[in-house]
C-alpha cells in the first residue's frame, strides 16, 4: 500500500485540508493524521473575488497567477504540517487544487493550483487535473468522493446515503439495490457563509445562530427552489455561484431572517432530490454538520436517522481530502475514478495527470 497525502481547498474557500491515508486505491488502511490551515484573510478574498469573474479570465492574468501561486504554496505548508505531525514520509500527493469554475455542460472545470511548484517544494510526486477526463467524456467531471464514501461504508445493510455540505451539497447513495449513485443536491453553505460575512464580517454563520434566531420565508423559498436544476435527475452538478442570485432575492429579509431562508434552502434542495431509494439513514460530512440549523433542518425534514460521519468513525471535516488520496493511487493504477450512475459518464472512467517535477532541496517559498 501507499502513503499518500490528499488535499482539499473545496468551494466554501475556508483553506487547506490535508490527511494522510493508507491505500492501494482499493483497500483502505490507516487513515490520519489530518491537518486544516485556514487561507489568510487576504487570500480567501482574492480567491473569492475570482470567482465572480473565472469565466472570462485569461489564465495568464497576473492576479490569477499570483493566487495560484500563493494558494500552491498554502497547500505545500499544508503538505509540510501534516507530514511533520505524522512523523512518516508519503509516496504522493493527491491534489484537487482550487475550483474557480465549474461548466459541465460546457465540459469545463476549473481548478486553479500549480502541480509542478507543489512537486517541488515537497519533493514528492504530485496526481492532479482529476475532473477533465470525466468532462471531455460526457459527464459532469463531479462528485469524486463516491466511490470513496462506498468504499468506507462497504457492504451494509439497505441505501444509506452520506451527504457532504460544503460550499455545495452532494449526496451518494449506496447499498441499495442500484449500487453507488450520486449527484449534487444544491447549496451548500457558499450562500449563508457569504450572506453571513457581508452582515456580521464573520464568513460563516457561527454556530447557526442567525439563522437560528430568524424565520423562514416560505415564498421567497418556493421562488428560488423553482429553478429547474431541482427538476432534473440525478447524477448533476453545479458551479458554487449558480445560485448567487439568492442572495438578491433574500436582500430584503433581514439579517436572521435572511440566513434562516438560506439554511431551508439547502435542505429542501436536499428533501427534494429525486432518488430511486429511500435511505436508511443520512450520514453528514463538510462543514455544514457543525452548522445546528443547518443539522436540525435535515433531521426534520428527512424524517430518518441524520448523524456526522464521526459517529462513524470518520472524519468529517478531513473526508474530501482522504478522498483525493484514495483518487491517486487509484489514478496510478488505472482504476476508475467515476462512473454513469455518479457523474453521468458513458462508462467507468479512470482520470488524473501525474507530475513529477525536478526535486531539489525541499524549499519554503513565501506567498506573494
Amino acid at each position: 500500500m501507499l502513503h499518500v497525502v490528499g488535499l482539499m481547498s473545496g468551494t466554501s474557500l475556508d483553506g487547506v485540508d490535508a490527511a494522510l491515508i493508507e491505500t492501494d486505491g482499493e483497500a483502505i488502511g490507516r487513515r490520519g493524521p489530518a491537518v486544516g490551515l485556514p487561507y489568510p484573510p487576504e487570500l480567501r478574498r482574492r480567491l473569492r473575488d475570482l470567482l465572480d469573474r473565472a469565466d472570462g479570465l485569461d489564465p495568464q492574468d497576473a492576479e490569477l497567477c499570483g493566487v495560484e501561486r500563493a494558494l500552491t504554496v498554502a497547500h505545500a505548508d499544508a503538505v509540510h504540517a501534516l507530514l511533520d505531525r505524522a512523523g512518516r514520509p508519503a509516496d504522493l500527493v493527491g491534489f484537487h487544487g482550487q475550483t474557480i469554475l465549474h461548466a459541465p455542460q460546457r465540459r469545463r472545470s476549473w481548478q486553479i493550483g500549480d502541480a509542478a511548484l507543489l512537486s517541488r517544494l515537497t519533493r514528492l510526486p504530485v496526481v492532479h487535473d482529476f475532473r477533465s477526463d470525466d468532462l471531455a467524456a460526457g459527464g459532469q467531471g463531479a462528485p469524486l468522493v463516491p466511490l470513496y464514501h462506498a468504499a468506507l461504508l462497504g457492504a451494509g445493510d439497505g441505501p444509506v446515503a452520506v451527504l457532504n455540505i460544503g460550499g455545495v451539497a452532494n449526496l451518494t447513495l449506496a447499498g441499495g439495490a442500484g449500487g453507488v449513485q450520486a449527484g449534487d443536491t444544491g447549496p451548500g453553505n457558499a450562500l449563508l457563509d457569504d450572506w453571513a460575512e457581508r452582515h456580521t464580517g464573520i464568513p460563516c454563520d457561527r454556530d447557526g445562530r442567525l439563522a437560528l434566531a430568524g424565520h423562514v420565508d416560505h415564498a421567497v423559498l418556493e421562488t428560488l427552489l423553482a429553478d429547474p436544476f431541482f427538476r432534473r435527475p440525478l447524477p448533476k452538478s453545479l458551479d458554487r455561484q449558480r445560485f448567487a442570485g439568492a442572495l438578491q432575492a433574500v436582500a430584503g429579509l433581514g439579517a436572521e431572517d435572511g440566513a434562516a431562508t438560506l439554511v431551508a434552502f439547502t435542505v429542501e434542495a436536499v428533501r427534494r432530490t429525486r432518488l430511486p431509494e429511500t435511505p436508511l439513514a443520512w450520514h453528514v460530512c463538510g462543514g455544514g454538520r457543525h452548522n445546528p440549523a443547518l443539522m436540525d433542518g435535515l433531521r426534520r425534514a428527512l424524517d430518518v436517522p441524520v448523524e456526522p460521519v464521526d459517529r462513524l468513525g470518520w472524519d468529517g471535516d478531513a473526508l474530501e481530502a482522504e478522498c483525493f488520496g484514495f483518487l491517486a493511487a487509484r489514478s496510478l493504477r488505472g482504476l476508475p475514478l467515476s462512473m454513469p450512475a455518479t457523474t453521468g459518464v458513458p462508462r467507468p472512467l479512470t482520470g488524473g495527470r501525474l507530475t513529477c517535477s525536478a526535486l531539489p532541496p525541499p524549499l519554503r517559498i513565501a506567498a506573494p
